[in-house]
């Protein structure tokens, strides 16, 4: 029997602040700074205290974009070597990326895609009712579609779930403390 849950969540994740210490590094090949890694630990708590779960995971091949993914799927208890690396991602644009839903299972319920701006802004900005100027790095914009099928997702109500950023969790947390 498939599991078909009626909801499919979109997890669009900008990659994590990275280094451009390395002149002579193809642009794919950037690692990660450690600041980068650090901000991100604000999202990982942020979708650990929210229960988050995904049943797959698309990347870049970039080497910041994996990285990020890597750090993520370590958290939420998602097997690294089952994190599907895309260049598409990495060389395509907003419209590209739907490519990647055509063959998705619908025993999916939860994708989480990790790539690059300014394409992940487009793109998130495509579903969302209020478009963001700018996903920053290690941001996460969680859609949700009211639907069985990945088929239909772009035909179905949608809403967006919830917009973060190191920036914002961080600054959410001050706020609590005062």
């Amino acid at each position: 029997m498939q599991n078909l849950s009626k909801m499919k969540s979109l997890f669009i994740v900008r990659h994590a602040k990275s280094s451009w210490d390395h002149p002579g590094l193809e642009d794919y090949q950037r690692p990660l700074l450690e600041k980068g890694k650090k901000r991100t630990k604000y999202i990982v708590d942020y979708l650990l205290q929210h229960n988050t779960r995904v049943d797959l995971i698309l990347s870049s091949h970039a080497k910041r974009a994996l990285e990020t993914a890597k750090i993520i799927a370590n958290a939420l208890n998602y097997p690294e070597n089952k994190i599907i690396i895309s260049k598409n991602i990495y060389h395509g644009n907003a419209d590209s990326l739907f490519n990647h839903f055509y063959d998705l299972s619908d025993d999916v319920s939860a994708l989480m895609m990790v790539g690059h701006n300014p394409t992940f802004t487009y793109f998130a900005n495509y579903f969302m009712d209020k478009p963001i100027d700018n996903l920053p790095t290690s941001g996460v914009v969680c859609i949700e579609f009211q639907t069985d099928s990945w088929s239909n997702f772009l035909e179905v109500p949608r809403k967006t779930k919830f917009v973060i950023s190191p920036r914002k969790l961080r600054d959410d947390i001050s706020r609590k403390r005062k």
